[in-house]
C-alpha cells in the first residue's frame, strides 16, 4: 500500500512538473525615452524558437519556461534580452538605435529566411475550411507573424542596398543627420528592384539637395510624444 501511494505521489509530482514546465508570460513593451507602447515587437524564445508579437497596445504573451532567454526586437531599436526567473508581468523598454557604420551588414537579407526558421508559423497562417483555423487566436497570431516576417524580409533587402556605408559614400552626412536623411528618403523595395545602380546614385544626390533645402528644424525626425 505504501509503495502504491509512493508511486502515485511520484507520478503526480512528475505530471504537475511537466504541466508547469512551460507557462504563458505576459508583459508590455515601451520605447525607453518616450514610454510609448510599441506594437509589432518581435518576441522570441531563444531556447524553443517559440515566437510572438506585441499588439497595438504594446502587450505580448508567449509560451515559455523558467531559465529560458527571451529576445525582444523591432526595426530601428536595440534588441533587449530577458533571462526568465519568474512569471510576473514584465515591462520591456527598447532604446532607439542610431546608425553605426561598423554595424551595417549588406548580407542581412540573405541571412534571414523565416520560412525555414519558422515553418509552423507559415503553416498555421494558411486559411482552411475550419472556422477555428480561420478565426482562432493561434491562426490570427500566425498571420500577424507571417506579415511581420514578410515585412522584415523586405526591409532587410532594402538595407542590403540602401545602407549607411553606401549612402555616406555619396552624400557628406554622418551621425544623426545621416540617420534622419536615410529615414526621410528611404526608397521602397519595388523602386530598388527596378532602378539601376547609377539611377540610385542620382536619386540619393537629388534627395540630398531636397534635404539640405529644408529648414533645419524640418531635417530631423520628430519622436512621438508619450501617450
Amino acid at each position: 500500500m505504501n509503495i502504491r501511494l509512493f508511486l502515485l505521489a511520484a507520478f503526480t509530482v512528475i505530471f504537475s512538473g511537466s504541466l508547469n514546465a512551460q507557462n504563458i508570460l505576459k508583459g508590455t513593451v515601451f520605447e525607453s525615452k518616450s514610454s510609448r507602447k510599441m506594437a509589432d515587437v518581435f518576441v522570441r524564445d531563444a531556447d524553443t524558437k517559440v515566437v510572438a508579437l506585441s499588439d497595438n497596445n504594446g502587450n505580448f504573451s508567449i509560451r515559455t519556461a523558467i531559465n529560458h532567454t527571451l529576445i525582444f526586437s523591432s526595426p530601428g531599436y536595440v534588441s533587449d534580452t530577458l533571462y526568465l526567473v519568474d512569471f510576473s508581468p514584465k515591462k520591456i523598454e527598447l532604446d532607439i538605435k542610431t546608425i553605426s557604420l561598423q554595424e551595417v551588414s549588406v548580407t542581412s537579407a540573405r541571412a534571414f529566411n523565416p520560412r525555414e526558421e519558422y515553418p509552423d508559423v507559415y503553416e498555421k497562417s494558411k486559411f482552411a475550411l475550419s472556422p477555428s483555423r480561420i478565426f482562432g487566436k493561434e491562426a490570427k497570431d500566425a498571420r500577424r507573424l507571417k506579415h511581420y516576417f514578410d515585412r522584415e524580409t523586405d526591409e532587410r533587402q532594402i538595407d542590403s542596398i540602401f545602407n549607411a556605408v553606401y549612402v555616406s559614400s555619396i552624400v557628406p552626412l554622418k551621425g544623426r543627420d545621416l540617420e534622419d536623411f536615410m529615414t526621410m528618403y528611404r526608397p521602397t523595395l519595388a523602386y530598388l528592384k527596378k532602378t539601376p545602380h547609377a539611377s540610385l546614385t542620382l536619386y540619393i544626390n537629388d534627395s540630398y539637395k531636397k534635404f539640405m533645402a529644408l529648414p533645419p528644424e524640418k531635417r530631423s525626425i520628430q519622436t512621438l510624444s508619450t501617450n
